[in-house]
């Protein structure tokens, strides 16, 4: 087992760490991304819409279980930083044990919830068919999207990012491989690409549970470890829950506003579906440098290591901020030629309007960038009751405005465009403002033992 993140040079081992969670993401992303790019192509327009607004669902969805396994990742973390394996293993076991739980219920829930899910986004009606042939068997995954989340999480909070990439690279290839048989050549349509994406889903959720199993006997768990103290309970809840909030509160808002984009129609849709994409891919590898930095940072504040924790956040802070930049003039540069990986050249309307998205969400990268620093610190520092807070102003921000600025005839979608970048700044300024004076107190807890008020309050 390696990985330890309090030892060494800060910058060289952050992004040694980082790099293999950006590359991971990546390839995960192009579970829907395969389906979006095979499905334009191949069948149409209103497919596309179908299967880049069941995206947004299903990222929702997932977050969910995403957030559990995010939160129990951050003290796995502290736990490990504190050389604490046994304390370590039962909380591997209360966590596994609730987070399955809640896996089996999400996924009923979204089976008998499947047409009210599709009233409430307005599908329209050339649009229905497709989306529900692609979640009834898209649904299938979740369990799957559990496992792989759940392992991965364990396996990088004892810093090691790398075991998770590759069963992401070997699930990600055989998802395309899937993709094209199952929908150009046995022409299954919008299940088939659903298909290809559920088989490689438990392809890295089956694989990498039985890796960590055999790889890595020192986090093997025996019967004693589920005799789970109600402290334990109460320290994995209390992380896990408010991440949860924090990351579903973040999707159901992006939820919302799809229910707002399909109201618009199919040519709206696609191009949403299109550059939602792009967008995902462009600031994805901050989005994932955000959470290999609150590892590193929860490690070092098991180990209490103040020096290592504030060298660590000025660089962080550097290195997303030339990251955002580059990749803001990327996009806007590139825009025409991205949506063209995904719609055809004769649909103009589509493509001018997913420009247009792109040229608006491309130039404030650095406003996202910023955020998911700030949602990684507190979430490290036991505060990721301040991650639920920014996310709230920067959802509730954009949901507001999207509504009322898209009501405004001379708007009009673009209102849409323009409320996410404003969230996003928004969102940095209250997380600025709170580091800024709660900045003592962030960090009064070195040679104090974690206690459960300073893991919930804000």
């Amino acid at each position: 087992m390696k990985g330890d993140l309090t030892r060494g040079s800060v910058m060289r081992t952050m992004l040694c760490f980082a790099v293999p969670m950006i590359l991971g993401n990546l390839l995960q992303q192009c579970y829907n991304v395969a389906d979006t790019l095979i499905v334009g192509q191949f069948l149409g327009a209103d497919p596309l819409a179908a299967v880049g607004s069941s995206y947004t669902l299903m990222t929702f969805l997932t977050s969910i279980l995403l957030g559990l396994c995010m939160g129990s990742g951050a003290v796995f973390s502290i736990r490990f930083g504190q050389n604490d394996l046994e304390g370590m293993k039962e909380g591997m076991c209360a966590s596994f044990v609730l987070i399955a739980i809640l896996t089996v219920l999400l996924t009923g829930v979204s089976f008998l919830g499947l047409e009210w899910i599709l009233r409430f986004q307005q599908v329209p009606p050339e649009v229905i068919g497709y989306m529900r042939d692609y979640l009834l068997v898209i649904f299938c995954g979740i369990p799957a999207t559990f496992l792989y989340n759940y392992f991965a999480s364990l396996l990088r909070s004892v810093g090691n990012s790398v075991v998770p990439l590759g069963f992401l690279a070997v699930s990600a290839i055989l998802n395309i491989g899937l993709d094209l048989w199952f929908v150009v050549g046995l022409q299954r349509g919008v299940a088939g690409a659903a298909e290809a994406t559920v088989i490689s889903q438990y392809v890295s959720g089956i694989g990498i549970a039985i890796y960590t199993w055999f790889g890595f006997p020192q986090l093997r768990v025996a019967r004693s470890h589920f005799h789970i103290r109600w402290a334990c309970i109460k320290e994995i809840t209390s992380f896990s829950a408010l991440t949860c909030v924090q990351q579903s509160v973040m999707n159901l808002g992006i939820l919302m506003v799809q229910g707002l984009v399909n109201s618009f129609g199919p040519t709206v849709m696609a191009a949403f579906a299109a550059a939602v994409k792009i967008d995902s891919f462009a600031y994805m590898p901050v989005q994932d440098f955000g959470n290999a930095f609150s590892i590193f940072i929860a490690q070092n504040y098991g180990a209490r290591q103040d020096k290592r924790i504030r060298e660590g956040l000025r660089g962080a802070v550097i290195a997303a901020l030339i990251f955002c930049v580059v990749i803001s003039a990327g996009v806007w540069l590139l825009a025409r030629p991205l949506m063209l990986i995904f719609i055809s050249a004769e649909e103009t309307a589509i493509i001018a309007e997913g420009i247009r998205y792109l040229h608006i969400e491309g130039a404030f990268y650095c406003g996202i960038g910023c955020l998911f620093l700030l949602y990684g610190l507190y979430r490290a520092l036991g505060r990721p009751g301040m991650s639920v807070v920014l996310t709230v102003i920067s959802l509730g921000t954009r949901v507001a405005l999207a509504y009322l600025l898209s009501a405004v005839p001379a708007l009009g979608v673009v209102g849409i465009w323009w409320s996410v970048p404003i969230g996003w700044f928004l969102a940095d300024l209250a997380g600025l403002l709170y580091y800024r004076v709660r900045r003592r107190a962030l960090f009064s807890w070195m040679g104090a033992p974690i206690t459960q008020k300073a893991a919930i309050d804000p």
